[in-house]
């Protein structure tokens, strides 16, 4: 039987991060009270209404350590900008729960604030948790975690320890692999000067996920190698047009690619 591709793990998870707010199972959950919190929390209402933010007051004053009421009431403030307030709100889900909220949180500080240094800190704290393990995926479903470290050492100008660390996961049996690893690890490599390198990670990048910044990225090669290359910034240029570039909800991509860049290789 055909195996089922590694990128539609990353879709799945996207999905299910965009339309549904974590369940908790209230039975599991020791006190009357939190059990009771636990309850408002899970008919809490639509992320981001009047109706939800007050039922996670509600649930936060009836058991002050539920967490994950502190993380989903979050939420709302990131995604309007509002990072003081997140910031406040989501410290307190990873102080009563870091093994659930710490990757998060990381996440975040990457994705919305770019604060990379903070992002390694929270990564890091959760591998000593998990040493040897799984750590999730990134909010949007991108990223294993792991790789979202190795693209926060690369932004930081640490690019030989990126590369360790991309190499490392991926070889990993279990990595599913995402939607940009390949092209991150090649545009690592090609920022290294090290093109042979690259170009072999675009070209596997091409097999799991194909899209404008990556076909960029192999014209850049072929032009640098002084090889036709203008075949390939049309690709680049029609798969832009074509929407098959990197996009994001509410943030810009690492290593993402503009058209007009394309256009003027």
């Amino acid at each position: 039987m055909e195996k089922f591709p590694k990128y539609f793990l990353s879709l799945f998870i996207l999905v299910i991060y965009t339309n549904l707010q974590a369940q908790v199972n209230c039975n599991a959950i020791e006190g009357e009270n939190c059990k009771k919190a636990c309850e408002i929390y899970n008919n809490s209402g639509s992320q981001g209404s009047k109706k939800s933010q007050e039922n996670f007051d509600k649930a936060i004053a009836l058991c002050p350590t539920f967490a994950d009421a502190y993380m989903e009431k979050s939420v709302p403030y990131l995604k309007r900008g509002d990072f003081v307030t997140w910031k406040k709100l989501i410290d307190k889900a990873v102080e009563l729960d870091p093994k659930t909220h710490l990757g998060y949180r990381g996440w975040c500080k990457f994705q919305f604030l770019r604060d990379y240094k903070g992002a390694i800190s929270d990564i890091e704290a959760l591998e000593k948790i998990y040493p040897t393990g799984y750590l999730g995926y990134s909010a949007n479903g991108d990223y294993e975690l792991h790789i979202a470290k190795a693209i926060c050492y690369s932004a930081l100008g640490q690019k030989e320890k990126a590369i360790s660390i991309f190499e490392k996961q991926l070889v990993k049996e279990d990595h599913n692999v995402g939607f940009y690893d390949y092209y991150q690890l090649g545009v690592t490599y090609f920022e290294l000067g090290k093109y042979d390198k690259a170009l072999e990670n675009f070209e596997k990048q091409s097999k799991y996920n194909n899209f404008a910044e990556n076909i960029y990225y192999k014209s850049k090669v072929a032009k640098i190698r002084n090889k036709d290359y203008l075949d390939l910034k049309k690709l680049a240029l029609k798969s832009y047009d074509e929407g098959k570039n990197m996009t994001d909800g509410y943030t810009h991509h690492f290593n993402k690619v503009y058209r007009t860049q394309i256009e003027q290789l």
